[in-house]
């Protein structure tokens, strides 16, 4: 874990403090090896050469580890007013855990739903997948005041996937996904509360499981 946080910062340091762009340099070849396949203003993808999901049916999933971004909370209660309640550090432990816990759900679900099996022990036709949720902003964050009014905005905030894939035998990485996504943007100002927050994580989380459902369906020759 204290490798993989430290990987995390490296990453949120050097690509996603803002947009990605088309232009953005991005090494060809990672230090294990992985070639990069795909690059869009959203993410980059990484794949070892010749590796494919074709032999994978069942799906470990490791519990996400979830990060804000870079000084969000300090942010966030600068620009309180009056008496709203600021965020504490047991308001932002609250809510990764509520990121993490949505992310298992919805995941599970998706890839249950798509004929992929979520399991707990590692065999021939077992991928795991490693996920992280990093540089989140929320931007009506619950603070559980009691009659909290809701906020207006565009989005309901800025989230990072991070994802690595691996053999559950072997152990090997084989993909490495990186995406930012901006959740809940409608194009207009919108009342968010704690409910319209969920909704718009489900619908990034899902279509995020959407993608992988579709490109194991696509290994598989099931796709359309």
């Amino acid at each position: 874990m204290r490798n993989l946080i430290k990987l995390l910062a490296g990453i949120s340091t050097m690509f996603l403090i803002g947009p990605l762009t088309a232009d953005q340099e991005f090494p060809q070849v990672t230090e294990d090896g992985l070639h990069l396949e795909r690059q869009s203003k959203h993410g980059v993808l990484y794949v070892k050469p010749g590796a494919t999901l074709e032999p994978y049916s069942k799906i470990m999933l490791v519990d996400a580890y979830v990060a804000f971004q870079k000084d969000w909370q300090a942010d966030f209660n600068r620009s309180r007013v009056g008496v709203a309640k600021l965020l504490t550090d047991q308001d932002m432990e609250r809510i990764k855990n509520d990121v993490a816990g949505e992310f298992k759900k919805v995941f599970s679900q998706t890839l249950q739903d798509g004929g992929y099996e979520v399991v707990k022990e590692a065999a021939q036709d077992v991928m795991i997948l490693r996920p992280a949720i990093i540089n989140l902003e929320v931007a009506a964050p619950d603070t559980n005041t009691a009659g909290m009014n809701a906020v207006i905005v565009s989005s309901a905030g800025a989230l990072t996937l991070y994802a690595e894939l691996y053999d559950s035998v072997t152990n090997d990485k084989f993909a490495q996904i990186l995406d930012r996504q901006v959740a809940g943007d409608r194009g207009f100002g919108y009342r968010a509360n704690k409910t319209t927050n969920r909704q718009a994580l489900d619908r990034t989380l899902r279509g995020w499981a959407d993608r992988l459902v579709k490109r194991l369906d696509e290994a598989h020759g099931s796709g359309e």
